[in-house]
């Protein structure tokens, strides 16, 4: 057999062997994109900068109607009031922080989140939603210092626009705090900070409702001291928080439970893992681990693209619901619209719908309604008397007759 045969013969071999060793590394490094990508992603929106020496966007002033995108309507008494905290919207990459003009980050707060998670509220009240100066979805993806400080830096907006509200609102108004994702975790922050420790303030709080957050449990014997978690549909003064997880997003409930981190009791920012998670069930609007099924569902939404203020017809009887160690733990929707996509970091991310839409807004009302009975009885009361003073028998003493 010639040399010429030879060649001839394994030259196509050959040829077809480069090209299937270039398929299967290009299958491969796909593959290992795939499986990377969200820190692929996350090195894109790395801003690059040290907090320490970074510049932040300007901050907001709440005295004017431009730092918030709802400031609510006080002119029906029996509205409540209620503050509201959006999520995140923003990525980073250029910032920590989000400017407040960012016009990405602002019309998906506008035409998703406000839809979705704070339109359940109106039903109950009027809304305050402040703008903030949010931190980067890239600073929830790691726990580097600079990211915690990035997010104890929005906390302090926050606390600034919950100031400004309250002030607004007056004396006697009952109100509602509400937040979402981050937003959950700086309105935990308000009434740790705000609320919990001023007895006028926390007697007028009808609820608070943490969604999609992660709320430890030691908290309530430290900062959160005389506010409780909602343990019946009628409690007042307590809190609604849940974070939920399908039972095939083992990822999600790693990144919940152990990653994730919330406030401590004196102050800063520390992991979950090991405190207690609390866990409200939407669904029964008590704190239980008892299973909720489908059918007690009253509705969940997808709201993603809508104009604030509008939204689609709850669908019911979409999932149940089950406490599981402190992870709100959900069957698949029936629904695709109320499944969570496949984007790219899509652990940290609020989904585009609020399965609970309905249930929470219900809630909201019942609750409200609750907290007015309780506030006419605590008004007409009959104070406590005094306790009886002990009288000591007067010694007797004789009148000197006055002929002596």
């Amino acid at each position: 057999m010639s040399n010429g045969f030879l060649r001839a013969t394994l030259a196509p071999l050959a040829a077809r062997m480069v090209v299937i060793a270039s398929i299967a590394g290009a299958i491969l490094i796909a593959l290992a994109a795939w499986a990377l990508r969200d820190q692929i992603y996350q090195t894109f929106q790395d801003p690059g900068e040290p907090f320490q020496t970074y510049t932040p966007p300007p901050a907001p002033d709440y005295r004017q109607a431009s730092a918030w995108f709802e400031r609510g309507d006080l002119s029906d008494p029996e509205m409540a009031a209620v503050f509201y905290v959006h999520g995140t919207t923003f990525p980073g990459g250029s910032h920590w922080n989000a400017p407040l003009d960012d016009v990405r980050a602002n019309t998906s707060i506008e035409t998703s989140d406000l839809p979705n998670f704070a339109a359940p509220y109106r039903s109950a009240g009027t809304l305050f939603i402040p703008r903030y100066r949010q931190a980067a979805l890239y600073a929830f993806m790691n726990n580097r210092e600079d990211g915690i400080t990035a997010r104890t830096f929005a906390a302090r907006d926050v606390r600034d626009a919950f100031d400004a509200f309250v002030s607004a609102i007056g004396d006697d108004r009952p109100f509602i705090v509400a937040g979402t994702g981050q937003g959950g975790l700086h309105a935990l922050n308000v009434l740790m900070r705000r609320v919990a420790g001023d007895g006028t303030l926390r007697r007028r709080l009808v609820a608070a409702y943490l969604i999609e957050t992660t709320v430890p449990l030691d908290l309530f014997e430290t900062r959160l001291d005389g506010i409780t978690p909602c343990a019946q549909p009628e409690a007042v003064r307590c809190i609604v928080a849940y974070a939920s997880a399908g039972p095939d997003e083992d990822e999600r409930i790693r990144i919940l439970t152990e990653r994730t981190a919330s406030w401590r009791p004196n102050g800063g920012l520390d992991f979950v893992e090991g405190r207690g998670l609390l866990c409200v069930n939407p669904i029964l609007g008590r704190r239980v681990t008892d299973y909720a099924p489908a059918r007690l569902h009253r509705g969940g939404v997808a709201a993603d693209g809508f104009e604030s203020g509008v939204a689609p017809a709850p669908l019911p009887a979409q999932t149940g619901a089950q406490c599981v160690d402190g992870i709100l733990m959900t069957e698949e929707p029936r629904s695709a619209a109320l499944r969570r996509p496949g984007r790219l970091a899509e652990n940290y991310r609020l989904p585009p719908y609020n399965l609970f839409y309905e249930d929470l807004r219900l809630d909201a009302q019942a609750r409200l309604a609750s907290w007015r009975d309780i506030a006419e009885r605590e008004a007409n009361a009959v104070p406590d008397l005094a306790p009886p003073e002990e009288i000591e028998d007067a010694p007797v003493r004789p009148i000197p007759d006055r002929a002596d």
